[in-house]
């Protein structure tokens, strides 16, 4: 075999291109991973196949887009309405159906009294509210028409005096005086007489029957 000679000038070449093969070497891998800043390194050089970013599917151009869910409706403010109570009106007219209280009624009597002739009475001062009055409550048995005088004695020497028409049947009634103002503080002065005697018979006919409120006598034929 037949030996050739390397001279230095070829070795310096030899040496050089080796020097550009190992550069060039070098750079590829560089190059390869050179790329946007904004896109991801490839895989590792062990051989595997560069990472693919998935891009956002799009929705096809006959399929609506989702909306956002709608947001409830804020809560309405309460509005408050200031209620007036109406003013109480004029008190309504009374029910003429409906009858009044009866006003308090109080009555000072004397005792009961009759006659030989049939005349019974009982005289009394009667009290109603702030009036007061004179009345007498007699039963006529003589079987004629009497008279009777009632006089009522109010203080201060005051004088009321009604006459009464007694007819002749045995059933009761009243004969009373008109009603007057009574003095609350002076109510002990007030009194009543009744006097029954026949009717007709001028100044002779005979008293048959004197009853006062305050105690009374009788007199007869």
């Amino acid at each position: 075999m037949r030996h050739r000679r390397v001279t230095p000038v070829a070795l310096r070449a030899f040496a050089f291109a080796l020097g550009l093969v190992v550069a060039a070497a070098a750079l590829v891998p560089v190059m390869a991973t050179a790329g946007p800043a904004d896109r991801p390194a490839p895989a590792a050089l062990g051989g595997g196949s560069p990472a693919v970013l998935a891009a956002p599917e799009s929705p096809a151009p006959d399929q609506p887009v989702p909306s956002a869910p709608a947001q409830p409706p804020a809560p309405e403010t309460p509005v408050v309405l200031e209620v007036f109570a109406p003013e109480p009106g004029p008190d309504p007219d009374p029910d003429p159906d409906i009858a009044p209280a009866p006003l308090p009624v109080v009555t000072r009597c004397g005792p009961e009294l009759s006659s030989p002739d049939g005349v019974e009475a009982q005289t009394c001062v009667v009290s109603e509210g702030t009036g007061v009055r004179a009345r007498t409550y007699y039963r006529n048995a003589t079987g004629r028409e009497l008279d009777a005088v009632l006089t009522f004695l109010a203080p201060a020497g005051r004088t009321v005096q009604v006459r009464c028409a007694i007819e002749a049947r045995d059933e009761p009634g009243t004969c009373q005086t008109p009603m007057e103002p009574r003095e609350e503080s002076r109510a002990a002065e007030y009194s009543a007489v009744a006097e029954f005697a026949g009717s007709g018979e001028g100044d002779s006919t005979p008293l048959l029957l004197r009853s006062g409120s305050n105690g009374a006598r009788t007199e007869g034929s």
